[in-house]
């Protein structure tokens, strides 16, 4: 047998390594977003990126937890995978696929990449079900409640599970570690596939991973207060202004031709229907700016400049003291959609799903249930949340209920210091405080080997 096969990297010597890589990661900016681009527009178009894997798809059944005949349908589930650095004996490392397409979370992830050759590893991209093209009822699998209800966080973390153990059988790599690693949602799955399948995976990296955004574990107003706080620290003048622009917009829509003038001034590609058209545009706006404020030019979201919160304020304010809070707001807002200066008009309503993203609507109507509310010292207007109202929303557009409080009986969440320290180990919950996300994450060590990463800067 040979010495490299024999002496398999424990998850001690891994953690050692990932925390110095993950550190300089941090610094550098390598992991959200990494080195490469997300889908480009070119003459109109969609582009896919070049990205550096090879697609599979593997025959995954339906239901992991029933057996009734339905439960064996057949669908095929997308992966990518990298094997230029592998050798067999070597860690996989696996990254748990968010609620969009693979291609595009492989294309924003250079971290993993980066640390393959130092490990050897395998590295795997795996699609979540309902996403992209791992669709189980293809183009009838959003049409209602009895497809769609085959997606959620258990079935896809089986569908991982399921697709591991395969894979590394077929490899004839039975011993190598699996490591899985994720952002975001994907990072919520990391975190939990290796909780509830520690024997698959001995370790996880969960980068700004919400574990804690539901029932009341986290305060509902952190998201807003988090995304308020990043404008605020650019500029007060620019959160003063973003605040104010509601008032204004409000303001227009309340005239009989106000819809006509809002149309116009947001340079929309046809008029309006609904002022919360516009409203929305804005917010959506200015929150995934928040989300995205990277350091470097980047293409997660939107093609966007480095530090982009930074830049809207620089808009704001410079603009003249004679232009309106809402033209001031507007004009920041523009940079999220037209930063590469190709769109000659907006599209206020009716906008393209382009990374595939509509699935999640359903996850939030079911079980991924994480109460946000907006209070008077955030920017937004104020919001309210009700699980009353939030049921009858989801039952008038799904036909079902949710079940608000699943994620916290399925993976926990309360008290999360003392479960963990008891029963959880080699996690790292990576998280920069300037992104919203990062308030509902484990932001302290819980034990030597349940590691939080925290950059106060960072994202």
């Amino acid at each position: 047998m040979k010495k490299e096969a024999m002496e398999l990297p424990s998850f001690s010597s891994i953690l050692l390594l990932l925390l110095c890589a993950f550190t300089l990661a941090e610094v550098e900016s390598v992991y959200f977003p990494g080195i490469y681009q997300s889908s480009l527009k070119k003459n109109g178009k969609t582009v896919k990126p070049k990205i550096p894997y090879k697609s599979q798809y593997f025959p995954q059944v339906l239901d992991h937890f029933t057996f009734q005949p339905k439960s064996y349908k057949i669908f095929y589930q997308k992966y990518l995978i990298n094997s230029q650095y592998w050798h067999k004996g070597a860690p996989i490392f696996v990254y748990t696929g968010n609620e969009g397409d693979i291609d595009w979370f492989a294309a924003n992830t250079g971290f993993m990449l980066d640390i393959a050759p130092k490990f050897h590893a395998l590295l795997v991209f795996i699609e979540h079900r309902f996403y992209g093209e791992s669709m189980p009822f293809g183009k009838h699998s959003y049409r209602s409640a009895k497809t769609l209800g085959y997606l959620n966080s258990q079935q896809a973390l089986a569908d991982y599970a399921v697709l591991i153990r395969s894979l590394k059988h077929n490899l004839s790599s039975e011993a190598s570690p699996v490591v899985v690693f994720g952002g975001s949602y994907g990072g919520m799955l990391a975190a939990w596939f290796r909780l509830k399948y520690p024997h698959i995976a001995i370790g996880a990296l969960a980068s700004s991973a919400p574990i804690l955004q539901f029932d009341d574990i986290t305060p509902w107003s952190s998201f807003y207060d988090a995304v308020s706080q990043d404008y605020k620290d650019a500029s007060l003048n620019c959160y003063e202004v973003i605040k104010g622009s509601w008032a204004e917009l409000n303001s227009i829509s309340a005239n009989d031709e106000g819809l006509a003038e809002i149309s116009r001034h947001f340079r929309a590609c046809k008029q309006v229907h609904s002022i919360n058209s516009a409203r929305d545009w804005l917010w959506e706006a200015f929150v995934y700016t928040a989300m995205v404020n990277y350091p470097t030019e980047a293409n997660f979201l939107m093609p966007l400049p480095a530090y982009p919160v930074e830049e809207m304020c620089k808009i704001i304010d410079g603009s003249s003291p004679q232009s309106t809070k809402l033209s001031r707001a507007f004009a920041a807002a523009s940079l999220y959609y037209n930063y590469s200066q190709t769109e000659k008009c907006f599209k206020l309503e009716d906008e393209t799903d382009e990374h595939g993203l509509s699935g999640w609507n359903w996850q939030a109507c079911t079980e991924m249930v994480m109460p946000m509310v907006v209070t008077n010292e955030s920017m937004f207007p104020p919001s309210s949340f009700s699980y009353k109202e939030n049921a009858e929303d989801c039952k008038k557009q799904f036909g079902v209920a949710p079940r608000p409080h699943w994620i916290t009986t399925e993976f926990g969440g309360t008290m999360i210091e003392q479960v963990l320290k008891r029963f959880g180990s080699n996690i790292i919950f990576s998280n920069g405080l300037q992104d919203p996300w990062s308030r509902g994450s484990v932001l302290k060590n819980i034990s030597s080997s349940i590691v939080a990463l925290v950059a106060e800067k960072g994202k």
